[in-house]
């Protein structure tokens, strides 16, 4: 016999292709190459044995093995691509995670330290003349600090729970104050869900601001209805980093925030007449941004020609919720 079958070398080109697909690439170009290297040494044999060769049947062997090794190497390829794409997804997942959470957390210590800090002058102007005034500022300034407390700890605890490979045990939460006029332990201040804020919550964050010492005109057209978690809850956070910048840079007392219901959009916009500011600076408007695009919205913020400062941010509510 002066050839190799094709047949015959059949095993050692399934072996190509299997290494090929499942070892690492110098693995995969060793295999091929010992194979077509007992080729050769079979055809040198037969030459220095003064045998006849034939050439055809060993070119078929030696194209049909590095084919094997070709679709077994492009196999393995097109696997590592598959697992790149998926650590690159789960790396984006954990990325976009963290800016979330860094977002919530600039909205919630931004606007408790704004609260907190106006509380507190106000508690020291009228301390000695209207002490009731005093302690009902001194009784905000605890909540601000119970809830931002709590809020971290919940923050704080899921971000570690993955990191040593278990669920965070659940955070007690802070025990309310036994104070006049505050929510009794066990019993949720008005509006608090544990989902998240809302709009239906501008009332009540614009009596806190309000007792603060800068006074908040809520204003609503259209008819309210119910919106999807992600847009309700990103609009309130929208309505209340506007207003925290209201009170920690406008130097104003009072501003206005509209909420229009419109089919196919909820339209925020907070205005006041202060000093103005810098469209572009702050992590504040950055968060805005941010949340709106997301929502696939617009957004806008600036100085007012007259004086102040006006945001504006417009969320695409979809069909089914209209």
């Amino acid at each position: 016999m002066a050839e190799i079958p094709l047949p015959q070398f059949l095993a050692a080109e399934v072996a190509v292709f299997f290494i090929a697909a499942g070892r690492p690439r110098a693995t995969g170009v060793v295999a091929v190459l010992l194979a077509l290297a007992v080729l050769a040494g079979y055809l040198a044999v037969r030459l220095m044995c003064g045998w006849p060769i034939t050439t055809s049947s060993e070119t078929a062997v030696a194209l049909t093995t590095v084919i094997a090794w070709l679709l077994g190497n492009s196999v393995r390829e097109s696997r590592e691509h598959a697992e790149e794409l998926r650590v690159r997804a789960a790396t984006q997942a954990v990325t976009d995670e963290r800016l979330r959470i860094a977002r919530e957390l600039h909205d919630m210590v931004a606007h408790s330290i704004g609260v907190i800090a106006l509380q507190a002058g106000a508690a020291r102007r009228v301390i000695d003349t209207q002490p009731e005034r005093a302690r009902d500022a001194l009784g905000e300034i605890e909540t601000a600090g119970r809830q931002t407390l709590s809020g971290l700890r919940r923050m704080l605890g899921g971000l570690r729970g993955p990191e040593q490979g278990r669920t965070a045990p659940p955070v007690p939460p802070e025990p309310a104050p036994m104070e006049p006029g505050h929510p009794k332990p066990g019993h949720p201040e008005p509006g608090h869900r544990e989902s998240g804020l809302g709009l239906a919550d501008l009332d009540r964050l614009a009596a806190t601001i309000t007792q603060a010492g800068v006074r908040v005109d809520v204003r609503r057209s259209g008819e309210p209805r119910p919106l999807p978690p992600e847009i309700d809850v990103s609009a309130y956070r929208i309505v209340q980093e506007a207003v925290t910048n209201v009170v920690r840079h406008a130097g104003t007392t009072s501003c206005r925030v509209s909420i229009g219901y419109r089919d196919d959009e909820v339209r925020i916009e907070v205005l006041d007449d202060g000093r103005g500011g810098d469209a572009e600076g702050g992590y504040g408007l950055i968060g805005m941004r941010e949340r709106v695009g997301v929502l696939h919205g617009t957004f806008a913020a600036g100085p007012r020609p007259g004086g102040g400062f006006r945001v504006e941010a417009r969320l695409p509510v979809p069909t089914g919720v209209r």
